[in-house]
């Protein structure tokens, strides 16, 4: 359901995934928080613990008292990063939602830049782009790299990292944005069937100082399926018969010619198809083409039931003038 109800009471509000960040959240959170003063807007910073196995949530119950705008929210297991920056969302009060990573790389001296981009009404998403990443190459710069390309050519939305936690989105934007999965990296993309205006602006980016990073090769493959997943719901989501029906239209099509094609054969020349490969293959092609007929149907159904039970229409309205 949309978010029409909702009414924002700060100004700001910042969500900041930690999972085991206990030692760069004591330098962390105190230059966050001197930013967010120097901007003299009504703020708040949701701290969301992923089920940090160290002293992360100590650190932070210890912060909040010298900083009331803190808010910490503690899951009782590990959820992953996604799930940490959806409950941020559905719990921020702010008219603009800035997030953020708990491990120092981001620098919370970039988020008035970032802020005033977004303030000029121009844009729905201020991103970050860390231009000059202090990460070594071949493990991290050129995947992301990669990856980056493959994404922006994947949704036609174009940003140089979308790996950057470092953003900060318009309320309408945020509270409209269903996560799961791994799919946080892909919040522009996600929001763009709104029809999101996007822009993206350099910013620092700096080397971790305690720990290790959570991200690792392991991930590529992950965020390849969540590409997939985010290239189906923004093509298809709302007509899944133009993906399944055609699929099965051309499947349909090859069977019945390979089927035509052996009809002939055996009425003008008398061959035994009964053994023949392509008898098998134009049997399995018809076959299969009914069964992505019927899943675009059903499909059709499922979306149907989709919009009509949540009241939710397949649109987003920017403002009524």
């Amino acid at each position: 359901m949309q978010q029409d109800s909702f009414s924002p009471d700060l100004d700001l509000s910042v969500v900041l995934p930690v999972y085991e960040e206990a030692e760069n959240l004591k330098l962390v959170l105190p230059e966050l928080c001197a930013v967010m003063r120097q901007l003299g807007r009504t703020y708040e910073i949701i701290a969301v613990d992923d089920g940090s196995r160290d002293d992360s949530l100590e650190v932070l119950r210890a912060l909040k008292s010298q900083e009331p705008g803190l808010r910490i929210v503690q899951f009782r297991r590990n959820f992953g990063q996604t799930a940490a920056f959806s409950a941020g969302f559905a719990l921020a009060r702010g008219r603009h939602i800035i997030t953020m990573d708990a491990d120092g790389q981001n620098d919370p001296a970039d988020i008035p830049a970032l802020l005033s981009l977004l303030e000029t009404g121009s844009y729905d998403i201020v991103s970050g782009w860390r231009a000059d990443r202090k990460e070594p190459l071949l493990t991290r710069r050129l995947p992301s790299l990669l990856a980056n390309r493959l994404i922006a050519r994947t949704t036609g939305v174009r940003l140089h990292d979308y790996g950057c936690s470092l953003k900060i989105y318009h309320w309408q934007v945020a509270k409209n944005v269903k996560l799961y999965g791994e799919l946080h990296r892909f919040i522009p993309a996600l929001a763009s069937w709104m029809g999101v205006r996007v822009a993206e602006l350099p910013v620092n980016d700096r080397r971790r100082r305690f720990g290790r990073s959570k991200y690792n090769l392991g991930r590529t493959l992950r965020v390849t399926l969540d590409l997939l997943t985010v290239y189906f719901l923004l093509n298809y989501l709302a007509r899944p018969m133009q993906l399944f029906g055609s699929a099965g239209l051309v499947s349909l099509g090859l069977g019945f010619v390979l089927g035509l094609y052996l009809s002939l054969l055996k009425l003008l020349t008398g061959a035994s198809i009964g053994t023949r490969p392509l008898l098998w293959l134009a049997v399995l092609l018809l076959i299969i083409g009914v069964q992505f007929v019927m899943l675009g149907l059903l499909g059709e159904l499922m979306i149907r039931t989709y919009y009509e039970v949540q009241d939710k229409p397949p649109y987003m309205i920017r403002s009524i003038e």
